[in-house]
């Protein structure tokens, strides 16, 4: 019996490496039609739009290519400056971000600590808000924006919260609930307060999962164009995808190597950010699924 179990573990020994060998062959061609767009917009930024017209795929040549013409037209362009929208674009990101992170995460731990008939309540409609569409809602809180003067960044910061605030709950309640309780109540013994508890001993050990929700936001908000769209005054306050969106002129025309040029500019900086640090959004979704 030993030994046909040895026999058995030889066998998938030996299998084990050709399994893994076909896996990585897989998943490396699943991966190349996964960045096949992103380096197609990447030459084709650098094409005239005759070249792009005649053939998308092609790579740039003797008369296809426009050099950094593209980008910069796409920067001058209209009355509006790029860098402006850029900005624009950098304070809402980290602005919703922060917001998320810190009124989300204080509410997952009083959610979970509390365990009243209420908390419960609230958390089941921050986890249904995560199932309505976007769509649905659009234009009453197109109305309701306007009647409370929420149509600035300032106030665009207030709608990300509560859009947002579905999935930073249920990731950060997950993981609260694999904190011992017994840490805050020494915290409590030692006379720290509510704050001091949540910053002083919480906060850091859900550093996993606040890396891990800060990633996601990060790239849901830089990349949102309806939002921004419907809400903002696109004269006065413009994102980097309402700025793209003017490069469509009437009548069909469009610019689009100077498009893919300034959606190269917007995917650079989050992709960055993305291979700095996705390393934690597995380990942030793990620590706050393994007991949640």
């Amino acid at each position: 019996m030993a030994a046909n179990t040895n026999d058995k573990a030889l066998k998938y020994k030996e299998k084990t490496p050709t399994f893994k060998i076909v896996l990585a062959i897989f998943f490396a061609a699943v991966s190349v039609f996964y960045v096949m767009p992103i380096i197609i917009v990447l030459y084709n930024s650098f094409k005239t739009n005759s070249g792009i017209a005649s053939n998308l795929f092609a790579l740039p040549g003797a008369e296809s290519f426009n050099g950094i013409q593209n980008y910069v037209k796409g920067m001058t362009f209209g009355n509006y400056p790029f860098w402006q929208a850029a900005l624009w674009s950098v304070f809402i990101t980290l602005g919703g971000v922060t917001l998320i992170l810190l009124c989300t995460s204080m509410a997952a731990w009083y959610i979970q600590r509390s365990n009243t008939i209420f908390c419960k309540i609230v958390y089941f409609f921050c986890i249904f808000s995560m199932v309505v569409p976007f769509q649905m809602v659009m234009f009453t809180l197109s109305d309701t924006a306007n009647k409370l003067k929420l149509t600035t960044p300032w106030g665009v910061l207030l709608i990300y919260l509560g859009f947002g605030a579905g999935l930073s709950i249920f990731m950060f309640s997950g993981f609260v609930k694999s904190i011992p309780v017994e840490i805050e109540e020494a915290a409590d013994v030692d006379g720290a307060g509510p704050l001091r508890t949540f910053f002083g001993v919480v906060l850091p050990i859900m550093k996993p999962t606040f890396i891990s929700v800060a990633i996601l936001e990060t790239m849901w908000i830089w990349n949102d164009y309806l939002l921004p769209y419907l809400i903002l005054d696109g004269k006065l306050y413009r994102t980097i995808p309402i700025h793209m969106q003017f490069l469509n002129g009437s009548y069909g025309q469009t610019d689009h190597g100077a498009i893919m040029a300034l959606v190269v500019l917007s995917i650079l900086p989050i992709v960055i950010f993305y291979f700095v640090c996705q390393k934690h959004i597995i380990e942030g979704v793990v620590s706050g699924a393994v007991k949640g």
